[in-house]
């Protein structure tokens, strides 16, 4: 064996082997065990220690045998350490009973009463190796024969729809804990003071050069009066600063700057400023919209026609 595998293939391969395993057995997370857990790194160290020293002990104790050895014996040990590895005996037995071949000598025992012009014919049998494989595929088109003609197992096809249904519930199932990967039809109105505030602070951060810091509107529209241009629902809001304003004159797409969750905060607290009427509002632009922030209507029916053609606040 160990002409197979040198001790500069030994040692390597049993350490990661030995690491392998450590890996797929200890639950790290994201992480390589080695990192998340440093006494992993301690034991592996250890490891690598007691391979190194048993190499050297196997190879001291080699060196004593041989020095306790006669030089015949020796020499009938480097003669089987030098064999091709067709003739070890272990390989030789293995090949023989997966060929079945005749030596040179014995084709007199299966050679046919046919010649040639000279050439004679050989009555070889078949290798077992290929009889087994043979009768393999017979076992194995009787189970596939059975399994998906008899007992109607499933095709690719299906199975892959089953896999795709599973992942999808898997999606949906991920989504209702992920924030961040909040929709519109998903967002509702918070009412909790931290919320509240944790909206007013990013909206203090990006939104008031346009919309005034009481909201009462600038370059923006004012959203602190019940007008609104892409409607006035916590929902539509959202919509709005996700994607942006009306094509060439609206407000940016702010999805990739601000959260779901955050831009959530943000259409809230927009809908707590309703009814405060700042001073030197802007006029008034849109549709009308209920006053009520939890649950507003329009107040026309022309607001669904305007969101279909683009986003504003």
């Amino acid at each position: 064996m160990k002409r197979f595998f040198p001790v500069y293939v030994r040692v390597p391969l049993i350490f990661f082997t030995c690491y392998g395993l450590l890996e797929y057995f200890i639950d790290s997370g994201d992480k390589p065990a080695i990192i998340a857990y440093p006494s992993v790194m301690l034991l592996l160290a250890l490891v690598l220690l007691v391979i190194i020293a048993l190499e050297i002990v196997a190879s001291a104790s080699n060196n004593i045998i041989n020095q306790l050895m006669t030089p015949e014996e020796r020499a009938e040990k480097e003669r089987l350490e030098n064999l091709p590895i067709s003739q070890i005996p272990f390989v030789k037995n293995l090949l023989q009973k997966l060929t079945k071949t005749k030596p040179i000598t014995s084709e007199k025992e299966i050679e046919l009463d046919h010649d040639y012009d000279g050439i004679k014919e050989l009555d070889n049998d078949l290798p077992p190796w290929w009889v087994y494989l043979f009768y393999a595929t017979i076992i194995f088109s009787v189970i596939y024969l059975g399994k998906y003609h008899l007992f109607g197992g499933d095709n690719q096809f299906q199975e892959l729809e089953k896999e795709l249904a599973i992942a999808q519930k898997d999606i949906e199932e991920y989504k209702k804990t992920a924030p961040d990967l909040l929709t519109a039809d998903k967002v509702i109105l918070l009412t909790d003071a931290g919320d509240i505030a944790a909206g007013k602070a990013i909206y203090d951060a990006n939104c008031v050069a346009c919309h005034r810091a009481d909201g009462g509107g600038g370059i923006g529209p004012n959203l602190a009066d019940e007008y609104w241009i892409l409607g006035g629902d916590v929902k539509e809001i959202f919509n709005t600063i996700m994607e942006g304003g009306r094509d060439g004159k609206g407000m940016v797409a702010w999805k990739q700057q601000i959260k779901p969750s955050d831009i959530q905060k943000v259409s809230s607290y927009i809908l707590s400023l309703q009814g405060k009427n700042p001073a030197d509002g802007k006029a008034p632009e849109g549709d009308k919209v209920t006053n009520n922030p939890a649950s507003t209507t329009v107040a026309t029916d022309s607001l669904a026609v305007k969101q279909a053609s683009a986003p504003d606040a």
